[in-house]
């Protein structure tokens, strides 16, 4: 890292040490894409060795600038491009074009502008496009801090693309009666803010809503650069934010984007030592003559690794926390962690406990179950940085993974993590299987464990050591693979079979029902049926008996038939039934109608199911007053009547 912040500062002339890391870490340590975004491709300084593609650069005079070259042939031995030192005189070169997207509140301006424009003319074209004074416009988001209107966009050293906004504290604030629906609105708003951690210059792109606090903000700052929020020193803020209660929307923060700075609070004796520390990398990175870097090359490792190795040792933030308690809480950091090191193209680590895992990969229909990969990390082996960059984060590795694993992870750097976590081994797997990831040495890390669940205990069908390749890596994953396919057939068959059973057994266990129901419904229904049948039974009986005992009763209180010779006048009426049959009785001429009825009655016909007719002239003899007698109806001194059913 160091040989190669002194070849990019070579290179570009850059003076300013932390300028230079800071342009390097935006091109991910990249020292051809860093030197071509301050000097554009057709004026580049870097000859490529591989063919006798050249990049064009400024003239280079040897007299001038004396430097060693190694006399071995060999090109190992080399890094992959020779530096040629810039001239110093005078090289006219073409203008390059740079983008500007400058956002104001809601809107956003799109400039192009040659580098050898100034930042009064972007000001210029700003006005034009946002009717703002150039005097009363703020432009920031500068990476060098603020610049004068005069400045050359060149001596800024930009990449071609910029983004940039602008404030205007001079303006007028909006009218007090659209305050609390301008403050509404910012509410529901998202701020970006791009906060560099100073000491590691590093940023952060983090999204809160606008009712998130200023409490809420150092928070989250504090999960990611683990500087605890009373340490916590800040540049940046607005000066109407003075409470950390206070949430985003009221703080007087640039809307879409903010920039903040963080660092550690250091007290006087720590910024000396860290004065002297870095005295001490400036002296190195003048008298390095490449050597290491060189050597580098040997072992198959590019710059990139190298970088990348010397940037991953600068963050404080471990994988996983310190006596993790929930597993869950402890994977959620080492995703978030990895991801911020080695980039977005990773295995899918399982979230949750090592038996949720298990769950997830081994419990379910044999069709369903995957082979559990565990992933056990290393931060002090020196193959950790190379195998997760280069072959963990590969993506046919990643896609074989994600297809055929459940991939769970654990962090072994803490003693603490490394006990829990063979405590958890020798549950699960046995003491062998523990004691083997005991022994292991820092340098033989990380691990693979390639897990499959059977009948009645898990099984490790492989333990990956960290020193190998994409291709061998990839090939014992399929081998494991193959395994698994095997017992996975042997499962569904017999898991098949099973199913098979067990639907023939379901298949006459519902039959048998059905036919039990069927049977039960039936005697049932004939149950009721009977049931029913003595109700109406004993209804009918009723009936006829009180019909019995009314007939009876009626029949008892009839008076005496009188005889044909008799002193008082005598009615003879004869009655014809339903049937054809006649009834015959005489009645005294004084006697009421009623007793007619009654009569009738007795005999089994009672006068509110039948009615009474005569035939001359045709009347309903039930319809005259009963109280009548026979004489005063006209029923005397004979009479024939027939009964007739009612509807």
């Amino acid at each position: 890292m160091v040989c190669g912040l002194g070849f990019y500062t070579a290179c570009t002339g850059i003076e300013n040490i932390d300028e230079a890391i800071t342009l390097l870490e935006q091109n991910n340590w990249d020292l051809v894409a860093a030197i071509n975004g301050v000097i554009p491709q057709e004026n580049g300084i870097l000859q490529s060795e591989y063919g006798s593609e050249t990049v064009p650069g400024p003239a280079f005079n040897p007299a001038s600038h004396p430097t060693p070259v190694p006399t071995s042939s060999s090109s190992s031995s080399s890094s992959a491009f020779r530096p040629v030192m810039p001239s110093r005189q005078i090289v006219e070169r073409q203008p390059r074009m740079l983008d500007f997207r400058v956002e104001y509140r809601d809107r956003n301006v799109d400039v192009v502008l040659e580098d050898s424009c100034t930042v009064g003319e972007i000001k210029q074209i700003l006005e034009n496009e946002l009717q703002i004074p150039v005097s009363k416009m703020l432009l920031k988001g500068w990476k060098t801090g603020d610049v004068e209107d005069s400045t050359v966009l060149k001596s800024l050293h930009l990449p071609k693309n910029n983004s940039l906004y602008v404030l205007t504290p001079d303006l007028p604030p909006p009218s007090s009666s659209s305050h609390a629906g301008a403050l509404q609105e910012s509410l529901n708003q998202n701020f970006m803010l791009i906060i560099t951690h100073r000491e590691v210059q590093r940023e952060y792109n983090l999204n809160f809503s606008g009712s998130s606090t200023i409490q809420e903000v150092k928070r989250n700052v504090y999960d990611l650069t683990s500087i605890p929020v009373r340490h916590q020193l800040w540049e940046g803020w607005p000066t109407s934010a003075t409470d950390d209660s206070m949430c985003l929307a009221e703080s007087g923060l640039s809307y879409p984007c903010h920039r903040l700075t963080v660092g550690r609070r250091s007290s006087p004796a720590q910024i000396r030592e860290q004065s002297e520390e870095q005295s001490t990398d400036v002296h190195m990175v003048s008298d390095s003559d490449g050597d290491d870097f060189e050597d580098a090359t040997e072992f198959g490792v590019d710059d990139g690794e190298v970088f990348g190795m010397a940037s991953s040792a600068l963050r404080k933030s471990p994988m996983m926390p310190e006596n993790a308690e929930n597993e869950g809480d402890a994977l959620l950091q080492f995703t978030a962690e990895f991801s911020s090191r080695y980039g977005d193209c990773h295995p899918v680590f399982f979230i949750g406990s090592l038996e949720a895992a298990f769950q997830e990969a081994f419990y379910v229909k044999a069709r369903d179950r995957k082979l559990l990969a565990i992933y056990l990390h290393h931060d002090e082996s020196v193959l950790t940085n190379v195998f997760c960059s280069q072959m963990l984060c590969a993506e046919s590795i990643v896609s074989y993974l994600s297809q055929n694993f459940i991939t769970w992870a654990w962090d072994l750097t803490k003693d603490s993590n490394r006990a829990r976590f063979l405590t958890m081994c020798n549950r699960h797997f046995g003491s062998v299987v523990a004691q083997t990831i005991r022994t292991q040495k820092t340098d033989q890390f990380p691990l693979f464990l390639i897990i499959m669940g059977k009948r009645s205990s898990n099984e490790v069908l492989n333990v990956i050591q960290g020193n190998t390749t994409v291709d061998e890596l990839m090939m014992r994953l399929m081998a494991a693979m193959e395994i698994f396919t095997a017992q996975q057939q042997e499962d569904i068959k017999d898991e098949d079979e099973r199913e098979a059973r067990e639907n023939v057994k379901r298949e006459q266990d519902e039959a048998y029902r059905l036919s039990l129901e069927a049977d039960r419904a039936k005697r049932e229904a004939h149950e009721r049926e009977m049931a029913e049948q003595f109700r109406l039974e004993q209804i009918r009986k009723e009936q006829e008996e009180e019909r019995e005992a009314i007939r009876l009763s009626l029949e008892q209180a009839l008076p005496p038939e009188p005889k044909e010779e008799n002193a008082e006048p005598v009615s003879k009426l004869r009655i014809r039934t339903p049937s054809g049959e006649f009834l015959e009785r005489r009645f005294l001429a004084s006697s009421k109608l009623q007793i007619v009825f009654d009569f009738v009655a007795s005999k089994g016909f009672p006068w509110d199911e039948y009615k009474l007719l005569s035939t001359f002239p045709r009347r309903d003899v039930t319809q005259l007053d009963p109280n009548k007698s026979l004489l005063e109806v006209k029923l005397f001194p004979q009479e024939t009547l027939f009964l007739e059913a009612k509807e």
